[in-house]
């Protein structure tokens, strides 16, 4: 995967898979991994900076509660109203990008 169409993209993927109910960082990793069938292999190393700037930009809040898998608590990502209008926003936009994409693709 070319880590570029990934930069340009990453608030897109993570808005997505949070988009229907709460998830912690690990599981948003695990997530887009198997929504993807492998071709998303986040490393925490790239998805935790982004949750956080997008906590600060208002668009997930982040909870701290039990972690599934016992020990420390873990950080619950939840997309918030802004959230979800920036996701269709972003939505609509790689929808074009895509179609363009394609259009180009198709012979004449």
């Amino acid at each position: 995967m070319d880590a570029n169409l990934l930069k340009g993209n990453l608030d897109l993927i993570l808005l997505t898979i949070i988009e229907h109910g709460e998830m912690y960082g690990l599981e948003i990793i695990e997530e887009a991994n198997a929504r993807t069938n492998g071709y998303f292999e986040f490393k925490e190393g790239s998805v935790y900076p982004a949750l956080h700037r997008l906590t600060v930009q208002g668009l997930v809040t982040a909870a701290f509660k039990p972690s599934p898998r016992g020990g420390m608590p873990s950080r619950y990502y939840t997309i918030t109203e802004q959230g979800q209008k920036t996701l269709t926003q972003k939505q609509q936009e790689f929808d074009k990008f895509s179609h363009a994409v394609q259009g180009l693709r198709t012979q004449s």
